[in-house]
């Protein structure tokens, strides 16, 4: 998919004598029932994260990388499969790999930020930002917002760069194209429906948001994202790489089969389409739980935004079935859980990659699985690796019996 603390209230009247013996005896409890609980916990989540990251690399992926955070302070991670082919070294727990996608929830949390601070509307059309860019064969940046944007639903035509071949791959790997090339190109075709009367996941529109950034603060919405999230929440392993087509060390080599028959192309080294009509973010598992525990916990945007963040829509029939029970939000996605609820979180892929992250809607509890050397070819296989990678995430975010997962 080509490529996002309340306190509780004072309690007065108590006398001091009984708050110290109920100190003392809640001390005693914790200090002798608790480490063993907490072992027990963290071997059942260890034993099913391990069995589903198994599952996975079954179904034809090369290497799996997952991490399972709790709020009772557990951090419990799988790994499987191989980090690549020719050595067959193991998948590192703490690799680096190309988030895709995701990285749509970190421009829109900037967007949202950007809302909270009065510095632009969600309602705002796009033309107020970039005059004259959204025009031409029925395309009217007059007629779009900036929630429209965030939710796909401007009716954008997404044309966006894919390798097609082998071929394609080694002779394409290193372009890189300006956000204004990426737009042209989608100007260049009809809309595929009137702004705000359908739903298609679109590329193309999170350019445009990373354009409207620049022209609100006056700087790229790397640097943004890198100010306003990455460096307030200690993620030291999340950047920007530019047009470098290689990942720092370690991280898992990944593989493509562009046709049945083929033979495996190590397509590692690229630069990624991502956000921006550039190469998209780079993150571990660790860095990504914790953003995505920040941004449910309240402490990256304001109540306001982030309830606008979570009013999600419908998807479309063909989104409906690869992720079933899928909702949109504003650079989020609402899904269901078995143990009832929702989680919320986003996935991303890019060639030979799959990434996912979701945490509970209390932002207590959260997984990050990462998919290196996806070997599906056709939509069949495609379904069947993100069942699997589905049930690790449901699995991981429904383990614990204690676990408040809001309805909404």
């Amino acid at each position: 998919m080509k490529s996002s603390p309340i306190r509780s209230p004072r309690r007065r009247g108590r006398p001091l004598r009984r708050n110290l013996a109920l100190v003392a005896i809640v001390t005693g409890i914790l200090s002798t029932c608790v480490p063993g609980a907490m072992a027990a916990q963290q071997h059942n989540d260890g034993t099913q994260l391990q069995r589903d990251a198994n599952a996975i690399t079954a179904v034809g992926v090369t290497g799996v990388q997952a991490r399972l955070v709790t709020s009772g302070g557990l951090n419990v991670t799988a790994t499987s499969g191989v980090a690549d082919l020719t050595n067959r070294q193991a998948v590192s727990r703490d690799g680096y790999f190309r988030m895709a996608s995701i990285t749509k929830t970190f421009v829109a949390t900037v967007i949202l930020q950007l809302a909270g601070d009065r510095r632009l509307s969600l309602d705002d059309p796009v033309e107020r930002w970039l005059p004259g860019v959204v025009s031409g064969n029925g395309n009217d940046g007059r007629a779009i917002t900036v929630r429209q944007l965030l939710q796909h639903t401007s009716g954008i035509h997404d044309d966006y760069p894919d390798y097609t071949s082998a071929e394609d791959f080694y002779q394409h790997r290193y372009d890189t194209y300006t956000p204004e090339q990426t737009v042209v190109r989608a100007m260049s075709h009809r809309p595929d429906f009137q702004p705000g009367k359908d739903w298609s996941y679109d590329n193309t529109g999170y350019v445009l948001l990373g354009m409207i950034i620049d022209r609100v603060t006056g700087h790229p919405w790397h640097e943004e994202v890198r100010d306003r999230i990455v460096r307030p929440l200690g993620l030291d392993h999340t950047f920007w790489p530019g047009s470098s087509p290689v990942l720092p060390q370690p991280h898992a080599e990944t593989y493509q089969r562009f046709k049945a028959g083929e033979p495996l192309v190590d397509v590692t080294e690229q630069v990624g389409q991502g956000t921006n009509g550039e190469a998209g973010l780079v993150s571990t598992t660790a860095d990504l739980d914790r953003f995505f525990r920040a941004l449910l916990g309240g402490r990256l945007l304001p109540p306001a935004q982030l309830a606008q963040m979570k009013q999600t829509t419908p998807v479309n029939e063909d989104f409906e079935q690869l992720l079933p029970g899928a909702r949109d939000g504003l650079g989020l996605f609402s899904r269901p859980l078995s143990c009832g609820g929702v989680y919320w979180g986003h996935e991303g892929g890019d060639s030979g990659w799959i990434s996912a992250a979701g945490v509970t809607a209390d932002g207590r509890r959260s997984v990050t699985v990462s998919l290196s050397g996806v070997l599906a070819v056709t939509a069949d296989d495609v379904q069947r690796v993100e069942q699997a990678e589905s049930k690790l995430v449901d699995d991981a975010l429904c383990a614990n019996p204690n676990a408040e997962h809001q309805r909404r």
